[in-house]
């Protein structure tokens, strides 16, 4: 027996960080995939193979004593074969780049969830994403299981802490230009600097927050109206805000500055600190601002907006 499926990326466009303190963040699923591939096999034994290693161990190890990045597939194989007589085999080909903020370990998750759930009853998108951020808490364990949902149902979302998900019925056509700092950094340790410039500047944080609510109540409208210039000035002023913030850094500054040059807005999306920054095009200024980062040596690629979300085959 034999299940497939695949799960794309996400990118954070507006309300990082601030959305640990009540506003709403904006996300949007982008056409970068993993792809997982789940068989039943006769030996006693869940084996993952991937472009990140590899992983073989017997059912019904302690979660917490594996000590890798494919412990997530492990927690839902051995999930879902208890009371079945057989042994897992699966398979993860991506095309996400890991560890920058573009949601692949959430990708994985919900792949993952889908390809081994599916070996044994027809799971829907609903189950699959209650497994998913299940898998996910075993690598990081306070998730908002935000990423998770744009993962499974693609498109636009936004996200509040207290009331979770909606979806944005809305389809505006854009391009995002994602480029790579390529300097590692720790989401946790940020997370709590922005906490401690919080403790410290409690009244300049509260206006800040006002200001990030209001720039994604006006972000809301713009992409019914597919105002892309506009939408490009709330990406600038956004950034100005994560600036106060204290994420961002020389090279970060330097990126946006280029992305800027050509595009309608560039911004930092995730943690910050390092990963990537995103800037606004549409076939108009696509090439040329892709062209000013491989000119000045930086990885970046194009993206779209995947509307299709979880995809099982």
């Amino acid at each position: 027996m034999k299940s497939k499926a695949s799960s794309p990326a996400k990118v954070i466009l507006f309300g990082e960080h601030f959305v640990v303190y009540g506003v709403k963040a904006i996300l949007c699923a982008i056409n970068k995939r993993i792809t997982v591939t789940a068989e039943t096999i006769q030996e006693n034994k869940i084996s993952i193979k991937s472009n990140i290693g590899n992983l073989e161990l017997e059912p019904n190890k302690e979660i917490s004593e594996i000590n890798s990045p494919l412990r997530p597939f492990y927690y839902l194989a051995n999930k879902l074969i208890k009371n079945q007589n057989t042994g897992i085999q699966v398979y993860v080909e991506s095309d996400i780049p890991l560890g920058v903020g573009l949601g692949s370990s959430s990708a994985c998750c919900v792949a993952g969830a889908a390809a081994i759930s599916r070996l044994f009853k027809r799971t829907s998108k609903e189950e699959i994403l209650k497994l998913a951020i299940e898998a996910e808490r075993t690598i990081f364990e306070n998730t908002s299981g935000a990423d998770c949902t744009v993962c499974t149902y693609g498109g636009i979302m936004e996200y509040d802490k207290k009331k979770g998900f909606n979806k944005i019925k809305y389809e505006p056509n854009f391009h995002l230009v994602i480029a790579n700092s390529e300097i590692e950094h720790s989401t946790k340790s940020i997370v709590d600097s922005v906490k401690q410039f919080k403790e410290k500047n409690e009244d300049e944080f509260s206006e800040l927050c006002k200001k990030e609510s209001k720039l994604v109540e006006d972000v809301s409208e713009l992409l019914k109206e597919n105002n892309i210039i506009e939408l490009g000035n709330k990406i600038t002023e956004n950034q100005e805000y994560l600036e106060v913030l204290g994420i961002s850094n020389e090279k970060l500054r330097k990126m946006i500055q280029i992305g800027q040059s050509k595009s309608f807005g560039a911004k930092i999306t995730g943690a910050g600190g390092g990963g990537c920054i995103f800037a606004l095009t549409n076939e108009s200024n696509l090439e040329q601002t892709m062209n000013e980062f491989k000119n000045k040596n930086y990885d970046c690629f194009s993206v779209k907006i995947d509307f299709k979300g979880l995809d099982t085959f």
